[in-house]
């Protein structure tokens, strides 16, 4: 395995915790999924998101930095690949698109702070799907919190997305067009990304629809 690490990013209802699982299991890889369900700012901020954004912000890269920090820190000599859900950049992509100039001022502040700490992914792996899909996909999984996500939010995230990955040099990304595929339901899908992401890619940015 020529990775250590990757990272599976994506928009909300773009599918990154189930694919990382099924990699991780494939893999027998370590996994790690963010721990968002128990954040109780977040059906606030889907409520009311000018009120709840920067508290929302900060505890989520409170809680993101706290697991990656946790998870990279010790070595597992029998399983020496991690996959994970999100990375920790996610932070500043969200609080980018959600908090006031001023407020991301500092905030930005200190999650370049945190940020140093963090070992970054050998490949960052993210999941381009529609924000029709996306919307579609939010409903279908039906938690109550985020039926009220607008496309327009959802839009303004995946921008930021791009926003950072075309900042990116050093880094290998892999960009993946998933709105043709069903690799939860459909085995040969799940295949075709398996052998794409596990591809032997220079660092630089990769674009790829199946």
């Amino acid at each position: 395995m020529k990775y250590n690490f990757i990272a599976i990013e994506g928009t909300i209802g773009a599918g990154k915790t189930s694919l990382a699982t099924m990699l991780s299991e494939r893999l027998n890889a370590r996994l790690i999924l963010e721990q968002f369900e128990d954040n109780d700012f977040l059906p606030k901020f889907y409520r009311d998101p000018s009120k709840y954004a920067f508290p929302l912000e900060l505890s989520f890269l409170a809680s993101r930095f706290q697991q990656l920090k946790n998870e990279l820190s010790v070595t597992d000599l029998f399983r020496p690949l991690t996959i994970s859900d999100y990375f920790i950049t996610k932070s500043l992509i969200f609080a980018r698109k959600t908090l006031a100039d001023d407020e991301y001022a500092l905030y930005a502040r200190l999650f370049n702070i945190i940020n140093l700490s963090i070992p970054k992914p050998d490949l960052l792996v993210y999941l381009y799907v529609s924000v029709e899909r996306l919307k579609s996909n939010i409903i279908q999984r039906g938690r109550s919190y985020e039926m009220d996500i607008e496309p327009a939010y959802l839009e303004k995230i995946q921008s930021g997305y791009f926003d950072y990955i075309r900042q990116q040099t050093g880094m290998r990304i892999l960009i993946i067009d998933a709105n043709r595929l069903d690799f939860v339901n459909i085995p040969d899908h799940f295949e075709l990304l398996y052998k794409l992401i596990l591809g032997d890619y220079p660092p630089g940015t990769h674009t790829i629809t199946p």
